[in-house]
């Protein structure tokens, strides 16, 4: 793993846009709505913190057995899509629980590097990103998601099925709410990050 650059205090984290994810890859094993779109406004965001030279960490989820509904172990599946793929000198963080903290150095890398605040991007919205923000934020980093940078699904509780714009919705409210900064990706490049 290489080292962030110690000179900046904000971060990139792109969570999980991995291939399973997007409709558009053959096989993918849990399509998201609008990951596609997710992603590109993801890599507007990557393109700025390359050129500025900022830290970028990119961290991707493989579940520990082959049973796993999708992100299985050594799977094309589970590599991050080409869209936003890490290039030389960029953290890859590998995990395999839903909070990318848990059980991995994603802490450490970022205090060593004096990280204060984070970016976030990336899927599912309702499950890794939420807990990665929330988890940053109890950690005492300012956070800001990029929420059209983001991709969720349709849901379904008790009998009631919300459609992923909902999700989406409801999720990006909660984060906004008390966690984070929550703007578009074009909002948070115009305000220089």
């Amino acid at each position: 793993m290489n080292a962030l650059n110690t000179l900046n205090t904000t971060a990139l984290l792109l969570i999980d846009f991995q291939n399973d994810y997007f409709p558009t890859y053959a096989g993918a094993k849990n399509p998201l709505v609008g990951t596609e779109a997710a992603a590109e406004q993801g890599a507007k965001l990557l393109a700025v913190f390359r050129q500025q030279g900022l830290p970028v960490v990119h961290v991707r989820h493989e579940f520990p057995t082959v049973e796993a509904p999708f992100f299985l172990p050594g799977s094309d599946g589970a590599q991050i899509h080409s869209s936003v793929a890490a290039q030389a000198g960029e953290v890859v963080i590998l995990k395999h629980q839903i909070n990318s903290f848990r059980e991995t150095d994603l802490q450490k890398v970022l205090d060593d590097a004096g990280i204060k605040k984070l970016v976030i991007v990336g899927a599912m919205t309702h499950m890794c990103v939420d807990a990665v923000t929330r988890a940053a934020a109890d950690l005492g980093y300012e956070c800001a998601v990029a929420h059209d940078a983001c991709a969720t699904l349709d849901l379904e509780f008790d009998g009631v099925k919300v459609p992923a714009a909902q999700v989406q919705a409801a999720f990006m409210a909660g984060l906004g709410f008390a966690y984070a900064k929550v703007a578009s990706a074009e909002e948070l490049i115009a305000e220089a990050l």
